[in-house]
């Protein structure tokens, strides 16, 4: 096997899924001739055809409306969103209809929003955003984010499957990252949904992260081991449902967490997280649960601020610094 990116296993994954499926089609902006705006579907009008590789207007709204309408129909569309950011137009059909559906008339909706999400790559406020948070209070949706090329390929896949609305985020800045290359089984797998995974082993501390954040948390605990400092970290890898034995393990055994996210800070995941920790493994704490996220801005466009909006792997060291010492 070749190793391949994050951005091929998706390819694969989709293609995979078409040539299983012939219920499943893919939808969005460009995705036909062009292959979309970051080529994920390069070359599947020419296998597929029109019919099931469909060019739409610019209209996210229409885009989401139609794979709603779909699904119902016992169709699996998987929509393409070009930036996630454009995903907020679809926020009425998404919290109101899709998400609702099934306790409404039960009626499930097996559809998939996919796009790129994240910063790092200078692409300012309206092509940078991480987007979780706005949906996380939302019951009947599921949101999911790889990591890694492995588990992007087996989650697009398993979305696909569901029978309910899943928001597939990925990450840009992970899309052709050589360094995360791997080699992908041919066989047909799936990621479950709703398990987290261990990246890392550690005693001291946990870190608790997904998408490009992974890679940030390995660097710090690379480095803190260096100073004495032995951190897990956790890569959540689906966020609604997020694996809580999984967290509430690792809390057991570090006693200290630190919870890293390039969302913003108010209202985001570590939130959340930090509730379930409290309720769930509060006398198991030797100091506070931390938080590492971007700054509450919009996403700046000049590549030195974006930089000081989003968490470093020196911010991480530092807190695990002072994590460490409590």
């Amino acid at each position: 096997m070749a190793a391949i990116t994050l951005l091929e296993a998706i390819r694969q994954g989709l293609w995979e899924e078409m040539e299983r499926d012939d219920r499943v089609f893919l939808l969005g902006e460009d995705i036909g001739i062009y292959g979309g705006a970051f080529k994920v579907t390069e070359g599947f009008a020419g296998r597929f055809g029109d019919g099931r590789v469909i060019d739409t207007p610019i209209s996210e709204s229409a885009i989401v409306g139609a794979a709603c309408g779909a699904a119902m129909m016992g169709m699996r569309p998987v929509a393409e969103m070009q930036f996630i950011d454009f995903i907020s137009c679809c926020f009425d059909i998404l919290t109101n209809y899709a998400a609702t559906s099934r306790y409404r008339q039960g009626i499930g909706l097996p559809m998939v929003v996919r796009g790129p999400c994240g910063g790092g790559v200078h692409g300012g406020p309206f092509h940078s955003q991480n987007v979780e948070s706005f949906f996380l209070n939302t019951p009947g949706l599921k949101m999911v984010e790889p990591s890694t090329p492995y588990d992007a390929k087996g989650l697009i896949k398993a979305a696909i499957r569901d029978e309910d609305p899943v928001l597939f985020f990925e990450h840009k800045f992970l899309y052709r990252n050589p360094k995360i290359k791997q080699e992908v089984p041919t066989d047909d797998y799936i990621v479950p949904i709703g398990k987290a995974a261990i990246r890392r082993e550690g005693r001291d501390l946990s870190i608790i992260t997904y998408g490009a954040m992974v890679y940030t948390a390995l660097e710090a605990a690379d480095s803190l081991q260096k100073e004495g400092v032995d951190a897990e970290v956790i890569d959540l890898r689906t966020l609604l449902p997020f694996d809580r034995e999984a967290v509430l393990e690792s809390v057991k055994k570090t006693s200290k967490v630190i919870i890293l996210h390039e969302a913003t800070r108010t209202g985001g995941m570590a939130g959340e997280l930090t509730a379930v920790i409290n309720e769930g493994a509060f006398e198991y704490l030797d100091g506070p649960v931390m938080r590492v996220t971007s700054i509450d801005t919009p996403v700046p466009y000049a590549p030195p601020l974006e930089e000081f909006f989003m968490p470093q792997v020196d911010d991480v060291v530092k807190a695990a610094r002072a994590l460490a010492a409590y």
